[in-house]
């Protein structure tokens, strides 16, 4: 079985935490972690993917995924499983909560990958349309841990169990 690729990008460490809640869960010997600003580069080696980011100040990309962008934008993701996930705060940020997520889904679309992983967006309460595939339904999971760390580790749960058939380990 081919491992999965997770790579992140964190300033504060939050969503390099919520990384290392999400592999394991899915089992640390199915993951391997990658921080974007050190190990960019191996996410060429992976078939199955899960990309974290967080948003910044307003509306902007985390800074390592920033810097990685122009390498990100030569890269072929066509054959490839992705998975997203984002970290924000949707009540300091309504107008710009999980932009970040939004941004990467783009890229990685225009360059051919496959998605899985969609999240509702039942229980939120923010205004930007970036992250969302739908109306009903974000990019990826959506993290707040600044309103609603309480729910964190239920929708990362939740959030595995739909991730697990696509990426095989079922």
């Amino acid at each position: 079985m081919d491992k999965i690729g997770l790579f992140y990008g964190t300033y504060t460490g939050i969503t390099g935490v919520i990384a290392e809640k999400i592999a394991e869960e899915l089992g640390k010997d199915n993951v391997n972690l990658h921080n974007i600003s050190k190990d960019g580069d191996l996410m060429q080696n992976y078939k199955k993917l899960i990309i974290g980011t967080s948003t910044w100040s307003i509306g902007e990309l985390q800074e390592d995924w920033d810097n990685f962008m122009p390498k990100l934008q030569e890269m072929d993701f066509n054959g490839k499983i992705v998975a997203l996930f984002g970290t924000g705060d949707q009540i300091g940020y309504p107008d710009t909560f999980l932009d970040g997520m939004g941004m990467l889904y783009e890229t990685f679309q225009y360059r051919g990958a496959t998605f899985v992983g969609f999240w509702p967006t039942q229980g939120y309460d923010f205004t930007s349309p970036l992250p969302l595939l739908d109306h009903d339904h974000f990019v990826g999971l959506a993290i707040d841990e600044d309103n609603q760390a309480e729910l964190t580790n239920m929708r990362i749960k939740e959030w595995c169990k739909l991730l697990k058939p696509a990426f095989g380990l079922e």
